[in-house]
């Protein structure tokens, strides 16, 4: 590595010998993780089961989470002595530095005021605006063409794909705080391999899209109740190339939007019954994991989450899984709903 401004140096040909390194060594982040992990265990924290980065610490009237991404951690409890104390444990061990109170954490703004917490990655996007060289474009109302059907084969090839790929990478980043752009950005993810130009302008249009609304987030009230209510949906044979059914669901606690996703199925579904029924099984799974995860943080819901599809051969075979004409190719995998 080159010297750093204000080394002397002898003469220009002096480097700098790196003893250690936290992201360049193929084992360097799995031996921070198990260095970190064994340091938090042993003041008292227990490692999540659901959730792998989290760690928790309950005692009679107190509660601490601590959330780790590589070095990056975010703190948050019942009792500010107990978070003092952890700080100064973690400057004692490995020197960090307190940013103080949450502001700005991976690209995600968070505000908060008396009513609640607003998070959202204005900054990001208009940074993705400025590098995608469209900050003085139009902006588009409209998300993604309805009229439009992308294919893998419509079109003619980019002249280089690493330019499509890096922006859906970056949007795919995005939906982390915009469920809005999720299912479009699925969709055009699936040609990173070979992307052509159709595929390149309606990336273009979803970053036109962002223009015009670029500080949309979440808003998550501080007066929310413990119910708990979910949706799930699903096309069927949608996609051209491989006719293969896109699942979408999200899960909300009263009006705070807690998981989203949007993802295309495994398999082929041979009716829309079976499309339908696969979405829900995966999205059952994901609402118990989230259950999980509610449970380390001490939350215990009053009653079952509510969820709502609008089929209803899909609500009879969650009731009653007959075998019939409708389900006789649904796999036995499904059924774990």
């Amino acid at each position: 590595m080159t010297l750093p401004p204000g080394l002397p140096a002898s003469n220009s040909s002096q480097v700098c010998k790196l003893h250690k390194s936290l992201y360049d060594l193929k084992q360097a982040s799995r031996q921070w993780y198990s260095k970190l992990s064994s340091f938090l265990i042993s003041i008292g924290y227990i490692h999540s089961q659901a959730d792998h980065s989290l760690y928790i610490k309950v005692s009679k009237s107190e509660f601490t989470a601590l959330l780790v991404y590589v070095d990056d951690i975010m703190l948050a409890g019942s009792c500010l002595t107990e978070i003092t104390h952890v700080k100064q444990f973690l400057h004692n061990k490995f020197k960090i530095k307190d940013l103080g109170k949450l502001r700005y954490f991976l690209g995600f703004e968070i505000a908060r005021s008396a009513n609640g917490i607003f998070l959202n990655q204005r900054k990001y996007t208009l940074e993705l605006l400025e590098d995608s060289g469209l900050l003085a474009s139009k902006p588009s109302p409209i998300l993604i063409d309805p009229s439009s059907k992308l294919s893998a084969h419509d079109g003619q090839p980019m002249e280089d794909p690493s330019v499509y790929r890096r922006l859906i990478g970056r949007l795919v980043y995005l939906t982390n705080s915009r469920p809005d752009i999720s299912f479009a950005v699925q969709h055009l993810s699936q040609y990173v391999s070979k992307p052509l130009l159709p595929h390149y302008h309606a990336a273009i249009r979803v970053i036109r899209y962002l223009k015009s609304v670029p500080a949309k987030g979440i808003f998550y009230p501080a007066t929310s109740s413990l119910k708990a209510s979910a949706f799930a949906d699903s096309d069927w044979a949608r996609c051209p190339d491989t006719r293969r059914s896109v699942t979408g669901y999200c899960i909300m606690l009263e009006s705070s939007l807690l998981y989203w996703k949007s993802k295309k199925q495994n398999t082929v579904s041979c009716s829309s019954t079976e499309a339908e029924y696969i979405a829900l099984a995966s999205f059952s799974c994901e609402l118990q994991w989230l259950q999980y995860v509610l449970h380390d943080f001490q939350i215990h819901l009053p009653q079952p989450a509510a969820v709502f599809c609008d089929s209803k051969f899909e609500i009879f075979l969650a009731h009653n899984p007959t075998f019939h004409e409708r389900s006789k190719h649904i796999e036995i995998d499904c059924h774990v709903i």
